[in-house]
C-alpha cells in the first residue's frame, strides 16, 4: 500500500510546524495532538507519523502519554521518532503497539543496537536518513555526520527495516521538495522507503508514489490549507 500521512509533530504538548527543524521557528501551534490526529484519521488517514521534538531536542522521548493516547484511539498505522536512543525506549513504544519506531542519532551513534532491534522486531525499525545539505544530520538536525543518504542506506541494508528520507534544505518551507533527490534515494533501496521534506502539492505525492515509495509524510502544507487532506487521501492505494 502507499501511505499519504499526515505529521503530527509535539513540541510543549502542541502539534507544532518548524521551519527547518529549526526551534526558533515555529509557524504553527496547536492544542490537543490526539484530537487532531484523530481529524486526518476520519478524513482518511492510514498512517500517522508522530514525532516527538522535544525528545528529538533534548535526546530523551518526552511525550510518551500522549502518543499512548494517540496509540488508544486510532486504529491505523502509527510511527514514532524524536529523542529514541535507546533500546528501552523504542520497546517501550512497539509495546504499545507503535507500528513502526523512528531511529535517528542512533543509528549512526549505535548501530550495533539497531541491528539487535532490527533482529528482534522485523520491519518495526524505522531508519531516519534526515539530510542537511547532502549529508544525514543527528541530534535534532544540529549536528551532520560524514555520510550522504545513500551511504547511510548500504550500512543497513541487509536488515528488515524501513527508510524515512527527510530533505530537511526543503523542510517546512512549502515552496516544494527536490524530486531528483526523492527517486536518487527510494530507488537507492530495496526496501520501503518514506519521503517527507517539501511535499507540497498533489504532484508532489504523485511523483514519490511513482518513484517507488511506500508513503509520503506531509505536515506544514496540510496546516496551512494547500493541501486538502481528503483529495490527497484518495491516491493511497
Amino acid at each position: 500500500m502507499f501511505f499519504v500521512i499526515p505529521a503530527i509533530d509535539i513540541k510543549d504538548g502542541k502539534v507544532t510546524r518548524l521551519i527547518q527543524g529549526d526551534f526558533d521557528k515555529v509557524t504553527i501551534q496547536i492544542d490537543n495532538p490526539v484530537q487532531i490526529a484523530k481529524k486526518w484519521v476520519e478524513l482518511g488517514a492510514k498512517c500517522i507519523h508522530v514525532i516527538d521534538l522535544d525528545g528529538a531536542y533534548h535526546g530523551t522521548l518526552k511525550h510518551h502519554e500522549t502518543i499512548s493516547q494517540i496509540r488508544e484511539e486510532l486504529d491505523v498505522e502509527i510511527q514514532v521518532g524524536g529523542g529514541i536512543r535507546d533500546e528501552r525506549t523504542a520497546e517501550s513504544l512497539l509495546n504499545i503497539g507503535i507500528d513502526r519506531v523512528i531511529l535517528g542519532t542512533a543509528v549512526i551513534k549505535n548501530p550495533k543496537m539497531i541491528e539487535e532491534l532490527a533482529n528482534s522486531y522485523p520491519f518495526k525499525i524505522m531508519i531516519a536518513i534526515d539530510s542537511k545539505g547532502g549529508k544525514v544530520a543527528i541530534d535534532g538536525w544540529r549536528e551532520r555526520s560524514d555520510l550522504n543518504p545513500v551511504e547511510l542506506i548500504r550500512r543497513f541494508e541487509e536488515l528488515d527495516v524501513s527508510f524515512l528520507y527527510t530533505n530537511i534544505d526543503v523542510e517546512g518551507l512549502v515552496s516544494g521538495t527536490d524530486y531528483g533527490k526523492i527517486e536518487h534515494v527510494v530507488r537507492s533501496s530495496s526496501k520501503d522507503v518514506y519521503v517527507a521534506g517539501g511535499i507540497t502539492s498533489i504532484e508532489d505525492i504523485k511523483f514519490a508514489k511513482k518513484c517507488g515509495a511506500r508513503g509520503v509524510i506531509i505536515g506544514s502544507a496540510l496546516y496551512t490549507g494547500k493541501i486538502n487532506y481528503e483529495e490527497v487521501a484518495r491516491l493511497q492505494s
